[in-house]
C-alpha cells in the first residue's frame, strides 16, 4: 500500500485520467473529490462490500440446468 500525506487543496493523480482532491479535513473526517472516467465505477467500501456479497449469493442460487437455459434464450 501507497502511503502519502495530502493538504487541504492538495491532489493525487492515478494513472492518466483519476485524480483524487483533498477538499476539506475537519477533525477525523476528509471530504474527497474524485475526477474519472464516467464508465469508472467508484463505490465507498461499505457499498462495495455489500454488491459483492449480494453478487456471490445470487450466483450461489443459479444451477446449471438454469444456465443452459439462458444460453439457449440469448442464441436467438
Amino acid at each position: 500500500m501507497l502511503v502519502l500525506s495530502r493538504k487541504k487543496e492538495e491532489s493525487i493523480i492515478i494513472g492518466n485520467n483519476i485524480e483524487i482532491k483533498i477538499l476539506k479535513i475537519t477533525g477525523n473526517t476528509v471530504e474527497i473529490g474524485i475526477n474519472a472516467p464516467k464508465n469508472l465505477s467508484i463505490y465507498r467500501e461499505e457499498v462495495y462490500n455489500e454488491i459483492q456479497k449480494t453478487t456471490l449469493k445470487a450466483t450461489k442460487s443459479i444451477s446449471p440446468n438454469d444456465i443452459e437455459k439462458l444460453k439457449n434464450i440469448f442464441k436467438k
